[in-house]
């Protein structure tokens, strides 16, 4: 059985008590095996208030996500791929909607909560709706065994950690900039950091990412 296979088992039990249900996971497994380093991206919801009932592993892959948050995933990825390179500014500025839909196929997106939500996440429904699926959402984080997986924000991160049974108590270590980052497995390891829509300069963002990297993976 495909892990696209196992997802979709998984989803056609969690979307019967789940009213909204977001699909997610890989956008294109095939990518995502053939990749040097496997990366997972693990978000709180998607922002709809139309309801849900969709895919967004469909959506990434077809229209490449909303630019407001998959841009600078976009550009993420392109730099882990580039590693140990430095890729200048000017090679990142500009996404495309057919950048995002090219440079996305090879990863792994996952919403710990799978009802949509709005704007602004409210952090009791988050945590109330996520724990009550924990089990599910640990059948699916396993599936993937990702090489890079990162918390997209503080708030997801400690989510993430009280609802995935990582074996044992995480010993967190910071780099020399001050990203905190778990080996949740050997050579395996979970990077807490920001939102890809945060308040922050795009060009602060991906070179505070890309260099922790560079320092945690060498």
């Amino acid at each position: 059985m495909t892990i696209t296979e196992k997802e979709n088992l998984l989803f056609g039990e969690w979307c019967k008590n789940r009213e909204g249900f977001v699909s997610d996971g890989l956008v294109d497994e095939a990518s995502y095996l053939n990749s040097d380093l496997k990366v997972m991206f693990v978000l709180k919801e998607v922002n709809d208030p139309g309801g849900g009932n969709w895919d967004l592993r469909e959506f990434v892959r077809e229209q490449g996500g909303r630019p407001q948050t998959w841009d600078n995933i976009t550009r993420w990825v392109k730099g882990i791929r580039n590693l140990p390179s430095e890729l200048k500014w000017n090679e990142l500025s500009e996404i495309t909607e057919t950048m995002r839909r090219d440079i996305l196929r090879s990863i792994c997106a996952i919403n710990l909560k799978k009802s949509p939500g709005g704007h602004t996440t409210d952090n009791q429904s988050l945590w109330k709706v996520s724990s009550n699926d924990k089990d599910f959402v640990r059948k699916q984080f396993s599936l993937y065994k990702a090489d890079i997986v990162i918390g997209c924000g503080s708030v997801t991160t400690d989510l993430l950690y009280s609802l995935v049974d990582f074996g044992t108590d995480p010993i967190w270590m910071m780099t020399t900039r001050g990203i905190w980052y778990h080996e949740y497995l050997p050579r395996k390891f979970v990077v807490s950091y920001a939102h890809p829509a945060a308040r922050v300069a795009d060009c602060l963002l991906y070179y505070g990412l890309i260099d922790a990297l560079r320092e945690i993976m060498r």
